[in-house]
């Protein structure tokens, strides 16, 4: 077992036969905490004991990310919602406050606007799931994966340029993704925006004004095209604006979830 989040011990099960690690605290209203790309349940710390005081909180390790496994076959967003609402079932949980960040903001648009009974309220905190304008560099990445493609089909020296190409020129999350690769290339093609106006849980949106991996404008989209949003942008903040500014992260949601004592 691993010591975590506030000295509670990471707990596993099996669902839809994967090992998925989750933490879990306090009493009273639940709240979901979901990761970013990369990240882990941990990437929540400061937020899961915070809230822990007032809300009984769960933090997953998403499939292939933490302590959970790896799924099968390569997965999109949906997939990952799938399953999240899988997790609920699972503990007969049949409504949830849901905090995403990045790609866990991802799957919190598909499980509000697919599983609108199972959302209470709604937070998105430096959210992916627009599609951003596409650029002479993107085309040109695009371009190249297609060369490094044909370049695998040449055999084992044709493999191995094929990779030293896709170090050069992919994102830090693209040269990271090992195993998940083909997940990170489906889920980043999947564009959520046609999904916002479906979404019928009051949400708060959180942004950092200097993130640069999902900037403001896309918080601004958000805010126009969920019926019922509102985004507060923290100024010198970055893409993991929850860590820049604690204290002022913990006051809004507080407000937004109606805590009494917040930090």
């Amino acid at each position: 077992m691993i010591q975590n989040l506030q000295g509670q011990r990471t707990q596993q099960l099996i669902l839809n036969n994967l090992k998925i690690s989750y933490q879990v605290a306090g009493d009273g209203e639940v709240v979901l905490l979901l990761h970013g790309w990369g990240g882990a349940a941990a990437s929540f710390q400061p937020v899961f004991e915070w809230l822990a005081q007032s809300h009984k909180v769960y933090a997953l390790d998403l499939p292939g990310f933490g302590e959970s496994q790896i799924p099968p076959t390569p997965w999109n967003t949906s997939d990952y919602a799938r399953c999240v609402a899988a997790f609920l079932d699972k503990f007969c949980i049949p409504k949830a406050h849901l905090i995403g960040h990045s790609f866990g903001g991802r799957i919190s648009i598909i499980l509000s606007a697919e599983y609108p009974e199972k959302v209470d309220k709604l937070i998105l905190v430096d959210s992916a799931g627009i599609k951003p304008p596409r650029t002479a560099k993107y085309y040109f990445r695009v371009g190249i994966a297609k060369i490094g493609r044909l370049l695998r089909r040449s055999g084992k020296y044709g493999n191995r340029l094929a990779n030293a190409v896709s170090q050069r020129t992919g994102s830090k999350d693209y040269r990271e993704a090992g195993d998940m690769r083909a997940t990170l290339v489906k889920v980043v093609n999947q564009d959520l925006r046609p999904l916002l106006p479906r979404i019928v849980a009051s949400t708060l949106l959180i942004w950092g004004e200097n993130d640069k991996d999902t900037p403001v404008s896309f918080g601004r989209i958000m805010e126009k095209e969920i019926p019922d949003a509102g985004l507060v942008v923290l100024k010198e903040a970055g893409h993991f604006s929850y860590l820049d500014k604690f204290p002022q992260f913990c006051r809004i949601v507080a407000s937004f979830l109606k805590i009494e004592n917040p930090i």
